[in-house]
């Protein structure tokens, strides 16, 4: 089973410094112990209602893991050292620790009564062990994203926590994976009690480590330079990163991981944390005074406050936990199974994704009918599938200073109407597709003018723009309806088969005028409950259309979003180099298969730079890939290796998408070169990527160790043509000579 329960009756011996005697007392507990496929994750219910936390890493078998919750030194127990409770609320390791009774580190819950107070106290109630696992409602609003299973594939255990003093009830949700060394974990809250409550703090998840010898792992950056891997040793006090921009941002992602000291690609502890979540959130590690590391992660609670009237409920997002013995890149892979697998969905979840060409960085808002005719055209020759109409297209939008939120034809770029352009495009033999805002207004639109309202803001204070836009009160079921209704409009008018959906701005003035007062620090979490209720009815009403979510590029890119769109724009930075590290640390976490990728211009929009055509494409080959230039502009050498290209992604994305990544390289360590292979799951093939960033003189050529082969098979190489044995390949290497800077090289290897 993947868990147990064992009531346990204890009988302990604790030296007490008062009578320098030792005093026997007896502990009744119920211990469950979660097994995933090499994980155990082990906690206590004790006698005095608080969850302990007990165990979390490799797979361990025992009768009675117990004694691991240390009860029988010190610090007392609160059930037996009534004097010192407060001593001991401080240092036990806890599951959901609460605020007010004694515990100093971090909370993970906090609220505030009628009276203003804010101390609770959550003890067990009671527990139940199911197979599956539940889906995350908020009731009357949405149903939550988050990772799903049937029952042959995990087990589920809920325990019912409640807060006497106020009548919150708290569900904690853990369930484990069969085959797979995950554990995700989140919580469900209701009111059974008669008053009112503000819940000021809600985090989904808390493991109390017994070490502080980590280092803490994040993926950072700022636009343009998405998560950036960062690792850093723990130190005594807090660290941490967040987002309070409305969204999970392009400065901090919501994945965080503790990797012992040792840890590299292929050996070491690791865990890794990512919340299914796509607006405000926390994560902190935090070393105590005893040495130990208490990690949280959850919805942001600054500016937060959820009220809960009596008999109300509310749902947390869920946190994804997995846990490695054998380093980071075992810890990736587990993540981009469980996402592939277990949390994207829909048509395209095991399809190769369309071959798109976008018009942005090939016309910006300079194009008609007949521009994006004559690109569809020489694209469709080439073996291009799919022509996306980018930002400009409805309202009066010639620029992006106006017509967010009127999303209806510009009859005068977009000449016959939409659906002959949609039409003319698929007599080439080519698929359609949209860029849509929906979440923004522009003060120069019909929209604003007819409902100004209906933006989020703070009544008599000035509007910030930025892009000059303001957003939605999404928060607004009438905002939506309208909005959506839209979007309906113009995708009952054609065939169109795929919409890129973009966020290009953050919150401010959060204020929405159709909240009460006392609701509106909810807007927050409102606003992207919202959002998930549009890409709900989206995805529900149209199961045939690819969503591809966007950001201002990266900005959400997150977990939250892929339960909705299995491919996210990556970045704006189509630069070949830049992408190395923009790729590299977005697959920490997550798939490569969900990583929007394209081959665009040089010099490079965004840096200047510019790289060999065929790096491009073998860059991009890692996502979903397309290209971002005007096709009937490039030079005709790049233009004829678009075919070849075509042909060498469809022989290798099968792989990407299927098969398992290893990392080989690291360009945050050398920004000399770069190296990652994917290889079937069967070990039958494999596509190994080498890209030289710099070249140096007289150093050509580099010996690279690949990874992830059957040691004992034969494996024939694409460039040489020779047989060698996987063991040989990963112990002795390759031999690799590319000459020049950013110059690169694809080998395929086939068992023999």
């Amino acid at each position: 089973m993947s868990i147990t329960e064992q009531k346990l009756t204890k009988e302990y011996s604790r030296y007490m410094w008062q009578t320098d005697s030792d005093v026997p007392f007896t502990e009744e507990m119920i211990l469950f112990t979660l097994n995933a496929k090499n994980t155990t994750y082990a906690l206590a219910a004790l006698s005095d209602g608080h969850l302990a936390h007990a165990y979390y890493g490799k797979h361990i078998e025992d009768d009675d893991i117990s004694y691991l919750l240390r009860l029988g030194e010190a610090p007392y127990t609160a059930t037996v050292n009534i004097r010192d409770k407060g001593t001991v609320m401080d240092t036990q390791l806890f599951e959901y620790p609460c605020h007010g009774i004694g515990d100093y580190r971090e909370p993970c819950f906090m609220i505030m009564d009628e009276d203003g107070m804010s101390s609770c106290d959550l003890k067990y109630k009671s527990h139940k062990i199911y197979k599956g696992k539940p889906k995350l409602v908020q009731p009357d609003m949405v149903t939550l994203p988050a990772t799903f299973a049937n029952e042959d594939e995990a087990e589920t255990l809920e325990i019912t926590l409640l807060d006497s003093h106020s009548g919150i009830e708290a569900v904690l949700i853990y369930t484990a994976f069969n085959d797979l060394d995950v554990i995700t974990r989140s919580v469900h809250l209701k009111n059974t009690g008669s008053r009112r409550v503000n819940i000021r703090r809600v985090l989904s998840a808390c493991v109390d480590f017994d070490s502080d010898k980590y280092d803490f792992i994040t993926l950072n950056g700022s636009w343009a330079r998405e998560r950036v891997m960062e690792r850093s040793p723990l130190h005594h006090g807090k660290q941490g990163i967040d987002s309070v921009k409305g969204e999970s941002s392009h400065q901090n992602n919501p994945f965080a991981a503790l990797v012992s000291h040792n840890a590299d690609e292929d050996s070491g502890e690791a865990y890794g944390f990512n919340l299914v979540y796509s607006g405000n959130f926390f994560a902190q590690a935090e070393v105590t005074q005893h040495k130990k590391t208490r990690f949280v992660m959850g919805i942001n609670h600054f500016d937060f406050n959820w009220l809960l009237e009596p008999g109300e409920e509310f749902a947390a997002p869920e946190v994804v936990m997995v846990y490695s013995s054998e380093g980071i890149g075992a810890m990736s892979r587990t993540f981009h199974d469980l996402y592939r697998e277990h949390l994207i969905r829909g048509e395209y979840k095991d399809k190769r994704r369309p071959i798109l060409i976008n018009n942005w960085e090939a016309t910006y808002f300079n194009f008609d009918t007949d521009k994006l005719i004559a690109i569809a055209k020489q694209a469709s020759e080439l073996g291009i599938e799919m022509l996306v109409m980018d930002d400009g297209w409805f309202g009066h939008r010639d620029s992006d200073n106006s017509s967010l939120g009127d999303w209806f034809v510009y009859e005068k770029k977009i000449k016959g109407g939409l659906k002959y352009l949609v039409d003319e495009v698929n007599k080439l033999g080519m698929k359609f597709g949209i860029w849509f805002e929906p979440e923004m207004i522009s003060p120069d639109s019909e929209l604003y003018k007819k409902h100004p309202e209906w933006a989020i803001q703070v009544r008599g204070m000035e509007m910030t723009q930025s892009r000059e836009q303001y957003v939605l009160d999404y928060s607004n079921k009438e905002v939506r309806d309208y909005i959506y209704g839209l979007m309906r409009n113009i995708l009952d008018s054609a065939n169109i088969e795929y919409i890129k959906w973009d966020m290009n701005r953050q919150l401010t003035e959060v204020g929405s005028t159709s909240l009460p007062a006392e609701r509106q620090r909810e807007l927050w979490h409102r606003y992207v409950l919202g959002v998930y209720d549009v890409m709900d009815r989206l995805t529900t009403d149209y199961p045939h259309i690819l969503l591809e979510n966007c950001s201002g590029g990266g900005a959400r890119f997150d977990a939250g979003m892929l339960y909705y769109s299995p491919q996210i724009w990556t970045s704006d930075d189509t630069d070949a180099i830049e992408r190395l590290k923009i790729q590299h640390g977005t697959s920490i976490c997550y798939p490569p298969s969900a990583m929007g990728a394209h081959v665009s211009d040089c010099p490079n929009h965004t840096v200047g730079r510019t790289t060999p055509f065929s790096t491009r494409g073998n860059v991009a080959m890692v996502g979903t890939f397309g290209y971002e230039l005007d096709v009937t502009r490039i030079p005709e050498a790049d233009r004829n290796m678009i075919p070849s290209q075509i042909e060498q992604f469809k022989k290798s994305n099968p792989l990407v998408r299927t098969g398992d990544q290893y990392r080989i390289g690291n360009v945050f360590d050398d920004n000399m070169w770069d190296a990652w292979i994917f290889v079937a799951k069967d070990k039958s093939e494999a596509v190994f990527t080498f890209v030289q960033v710099l070249g140096r003189p007289n150093y050509n050529s580099r010996r690279i160790k690949l990874k992830g082969l059957d040691p004992d098979a034969k494996y024939l190489s694409s460039k040489t043509g020779e047989v060698h044995s996987g063991n040989v390949l990963m112990n002795a290497g390759i031999d690799i000579s590319v000459h020049g800077d950013f110059a690169s090289e694809v080998i395929y290897f086939t068992k023999q």
